[in-house]
């Protein structure tokens, strides 16, 4: 295949264009599907059609386009979806982070907390995988995904293959939790009726893997869902850096443990704090911030394409059973175990 170059672009962005190109094409395919009243029928959002748009281009026509497309599908996942988040941040006001309040916070350290400790003991006592492994599945599983292994590993300083198949455990269970949790929204106004959709968007944001997923899922079930699980979510991430840095602190204390490296901080999750506090002075006109959502939009279906185009199912099959088990695990104790937690401290934080 023949060397594709955009010559009349930067270098910059020329090197990232066509892996751009392509999240944006599946991001405007996912946006008209959305559109039809055959899919809208079944609550498939742009959102969450555009990670599965990605997930089956990515097992199928993307590894020849790799080579072209890397850097800019790369850009997509990691540094648009940190800007659309941002972005988010001009839907959501200081009184929405307030509504969250106390209950959002104990909700989600409870939640990170038990869920990484069942993590290590299903995955090392019961499953007898290894360490590393349990760690960035644990990990990923409580803050926030794939973000979280990358952000693990040289803290555990594990294999790049351990790496590779806690990425796509998380990822797979998070793009399951998008299709599971809008029907969930709907069991649960039958058997819990008091649960609000702010509540159950709570739920949403300290449950599911990923930030992309998150929105997704939280999109799917409606805006009000949609706004608090953003807002729980990033509480959540913002507890990656104090998480990692009791782990890194465990891991020199335990024995036969060399130093580890430092702790990256999420900074991200400030922005998406700050540009929020903004809004809500309601300085900007109301049609700027309308085309600042559509763009926030347009950024986040680029990342969640992007996050489908390299989920690799090969990596799944290489790995075995064993992760794809404990990952399943822990998906169902973040529904049942994070749903009881959310309900308890809702119910007595009232």
């Amino acid at each position: 295949m023949a060397e594709l170059t955009f010559p009349r672009l930067p270098f910059f962005i020329q090197h990232r264009f066509p892996g751009l190109l392509l999240t944006a094409a599946i991001a405007g395919g996912a946006a008209w599907l959305a559109q039809r009243p055959e899919i809208a029928g079944l609550g498939l959002g742009a959102l969450t059609l555009a990670i599965m748009l990605g997930i089956l281009v990515g097992n199928t026509l993307y590894p020849s386009l790799a080579p072209h497309c890397d850097a800019g599908v790369l850009l997509a996942k990691q540094k648009l979806l940190r800007l659309g988040v941002i972005l988010f941040g001009f839907r959501i006001t200081l009184q929405q982070i307030a509504d969250v309040g106390a209950s959002g916070v104990l909700i989600d350290v409870l939640t990170l907390s038990s869920t990484f400790f069942i993590t290590c003991l299903l995955g090392i006592r019961l499953l007898k995988l290894d360490r590393e492994t349990v760690w960035l599945i644990g990990a990923g599983s409580s803050i926030c995904g794939a973000a979280a292994v990358l952000a693990t590993e040289p803290v555990v300083k594990a294999s790049p293959t351990k790496v590779a198949v806690a990425v796509a455990t998380v990822v797979l269970f998070g793009t399951l939790a998008i299709l599971i949790y809008p029907p969930l929204w709907l069991v649960a106004q039958h058997y819990f009726p008091q649960l609000s959709v702010a509540q159950f968007g709570i739920f949403t944001g300290s449950t599911i893997h990923e930030v992309a997923q998150v929105v997704a899922a939280g999109h799917a079930v409606g805006p009000e869902a949609e706004n608090s699980a953003v807002i729980a979510k990033m509480l959540r991430v913002m507890m990656l850096a104090p998480f990692l840095l009791c782990l890194s602190g465990w891991l020199r204390r335990a024995p036969q443990q060399t130093p580890r490296q430092g702790i990256t901080f999420p900074w991200f999750a400030l922005g998406f704090i700050g540009v929020a506090l903004f809004n809500s002075l309601h300085l900007l006109p109301a049609a700027w911030v309308a085309d600042i959502n559509q763009v926030a939009n347009l950024l986040l279906a680029m990342a969640m394409a992007a996050l489908g185009l390299t989920t690799r199912f090969g990596a799944l099959r290489q790995a075995g059973v064993k992760p794809l088990l404990l990952g399943l695990m822990v998906f169902v104790w973040l529904i049942v175990g994070g749903g009881a937690i959310n309900l308890l401290a809702q119910h007595f934080l009232q």
